[in-house]
Parts: C-alpha cells; structure tokens; sequence
C-alpha cells in the first residue's frame, strides 16, 4: 500500500490529537507542539493557536484542566465518549457497533487502557492507524467507511464543545484545531464518496 503525504499528515494530525486527549500531556508533548508552525485557512490557523498554547502552557496547570474537564469530581465538565454524545449514557449501542467494527478491522483493544473504546483518544488513535495502513486490509475504503459511522457521528459536536471550555487555553485549542481538521475531513470523505 502507498501512503500518500497528504494521508500521513492526516495521520498525523489524528496521532496528535489522540495523544493530547488520552490523559494530560507532559512537557515533552508541549515542547513538540510549540514547535509547530500553521499556516493559511482555519486549519492552519488552529494549529497555530495551538502551537501558541502549548508554548505558554505550564503541565501543572495542564492536568488541572484535563482533570476539570474529563474526570471531575462526579464526572466532569465534559464525557468524551461516543456512547455518551449519541445516547446520553455510557457505554451503549454506539460501543457495541464500534467493537463490531474493530473486530472486523482486527483492532484489538490495548489491554493497558481502562477507558471504554469509543473515547475520542481511541477513536482517532483508529483512524490514524486506517489511513496508514496498521489495521484492516490497508484498503482507503476502511478508513472512510470508519470515519462516516463512527468519528462523523459525535466528534465535531465533542471538539465544538472542547472549542468552547473555559479551563486554560489549551484544551480550547486543541478543540478548535480538532473541529477544523474534522470538517475538512468531511469534505474529502464526500468527495471520495462521489469519486
């Protein structure tokens, strides 16, 4: 299989966003992000906000914001799961077609992982893995067909909802950057679809 530049950016980006809402990112991860650079359009310009967050944000801080919002006490601010957008409960039917997916694909579950499969780290850690060729028969059909019944479903109203937090600037940013990245992904699984 050949992996286009354009499909490892796009893995990339969700690689990157899985990593910084898999749990509270350290200074290592700030110190990667801060490096990068955006550019024109709301794509480019996300991740320049982001970049500019990651360079003023202290880890300490950081994982206050990611504990306000993901964990809370009782639960917090925000249930980044896709049970939850879709159903309003945890761990329903949304989860169950996930799983049926993941076995088809022959994704396995990390068995170091607590969280249920359909929180968005697990989700865009997938489509990464789709797109470059890690799961299923490697075949552009996968990653789309995965995208349209799973990402598309719940993840722009969740990095809507992360876009518009008030804890720090950084969940924010990568809320703002996860939004713009999920709509032109949208675009490009409509024009596939018409191709």
């Amino acid at each position: 299989m050949t992996i286009t530049e354009e499909d490892r950016d796009r893995a990339a980006v969700y690689d990157l966003l899985a990593s910084a809402l898999a749990g509270p990112v350290g200074q290592d991860w700030l110190d990667v992000v801060c490096g990068l650079s955006g550019g024109d359009g709301a794509l480019g310009q996300a991740v320049g906000d982001l970049a500019t967050a990651a360079h003023k944000a202290d880890p300490e801080r950081v994982a206050r914001d990611y504990h306000d919002l993901f964990i809370g006490v009782g639960r917090g601010e925000l249930v980044p799961y896709g049970s939850f957008y879709l159903t309003g409960f945890l761990n329903e039917k949304p989860l169950a077609l996930l799983r049926q997916d993941m076995r088809r694909l022959g994704i396995e579950r990390d068995p170091s992982v607590s969280e249920p499969e359909d929180h968005i780290a697990a989700e865009c850690q997938m489509m990464a893995g789709l797109i470059i060729g890690d799961f299923g028969s490697g075949e552009p059909e996968a990653a789309g067909r995965f995208f349209r019944a799973h990402l598309s479903t719940w993840a722009p109203y969740f990095f809507k909802d992360l876009a518009a937090s008030t804890s720090g600037d950084l969940y924010p940013a990568i809320g703002r950057l996860g939004l713009a990245f999920l709509e032109i992904e949208a675009q490009l699984d409509v024009m596939f679809e018409a191709s």
